[in-house]
């Protein structure tokens, strides 16, 4: 389960809009009155997210709250404010990525929008002191693929337990609080594509032993996926099959209560937990399984929403219920 605690954030990254507009928090009430429903759902995870989670005032209640309830807590942050609060959040949670976009300050700012390289890094360095290893997670574009091996290298640096690499959203206009004049010239263009064979190839050759380790945690296979996905935004290719049924086994629940079955697929219109300034109210359960969210559902497993074709993100958990 995604808990979108906060819309607002403080970085300002050029793939994302949730700086831009972001204003509602979760409230510490509003998880409380979901624990039933989590409960009957037979939740395990619940991972914090946004906008920025650590911005939220009640993060650290939310997180105590949950963890006192049985469920692992996972925090998904950009890590401007991990250092600061890095005795909390390694305290109250059980696992921690970091979103890093960059190998030195320069970059980090042409894709983040602030000078906070070093912040961040002291952020991924005191996790790992206190114990608890951070994951990276980077969104490859072309600002930075070039930069790929330098990621492996600077994880392990910073005593990250893992990085990640995914490939820039630019097919969907609403993900990540985008508005609809939301125009995306951060993909790989074609005289990138051979560089970023190239690129691949010496990881595979030179990082074996990271791939074999899951230090890297995509296998040199699905990271040649995202060539393909590159190739695929410049007309040249198709798109990378998906094979994805996390909307089976989890949902989003939004800082306004609104639920989604996926980071990149909104809900129908009644598929909300609250109205106006009201607490989370609603059964989630009931929610899940209403008429509109059963039939979206159903549309995605069926392979009719043209968001999965060209998806960045896809999670199959074999076992999960249709």
């Amino acid at each position: 389960m995604t808990l979108y605690v906060t819309e607002r954030c403080n970085s300002r990254c050029r793939t994302c809009d949730y700086w831009r507009h972001g204003r509602n928090d979760l409230r510490l009430e509003d998880v409380r009155r979901l624990l039933p429903s989590l409960a009957e759902l037979h939740t395990e995870v619940a991972l914090l997210s946004g906008g920025e989670p650590l911005l939220n005032p009640d993060w650290a209640p939310i997180a105590e709250l949950l963890r006192a309830a049985g469920l692992k807590v996972w925090l998904l942050t950009a890590g401007l404010a991990l250092a600061k609060h890095v005795a909390r959040v390694t305290a109250l949670v059980d696992s921690i990525t970091v979103s890093l976009d960059g190998t030195d300050a320069e970059t980090y700012a042409a894709i983040r929008g602030l000078d906070a390289f070093d912040k961040v890094c002291q952020g991924i360095r005191a996790a790992a002191d206190h114990g608890l290893p951070a994951a990276l997670r980077v969104t490859l574009q072309r600002a930075n693929y070039r930069q790929l091996p330098a990621f492996v290298d600077l994880a392990k640096d910073l005593g990250a337990r893992s990085v990640s690499f995914l490939a820039v959203d630019v097919a969907n206009p609403h993900a990540f609080g985008r508005t609809g004049s939301f125009i995306s010239d951060l993909a790989l263009r074609p005289e990138d594509l051979p560089v970023f064979a190239q690129v691949l190839g010496c990881l595979e050759r030179d990082h074996a032993a990271d791939f074999d380790s899951g230090f890297i945690a995509e296998n040199p296979l699905k990271l040649r996926r995202l060539h393909q996905y590159f190739a695929a935004v410049q007309g040249l290719a198709a798109y990378p099959p998906v094979r994805c049924n996390a909307p089976e086994f989890s949902a989003v629940v939004g800082a306004t209560g609104r639920v989604q079955p996926c980071y990149f697929i909104s809900g129908p219109a009644d598929s909300i937990l609250t109205k106006g300034d009201a607490p989370l109210g609603g059964n989630l359960t009931a929610v899940l399984n209403r008429p509109g969210m059963s039939a979206l559902r159903a549309a995605i497993r069926g392979g009719q929403r043209a968001e999965c074709k060209t998806c960045v993100c896809t999670l199959w958990r074999d076992g999960a219920a249709a």
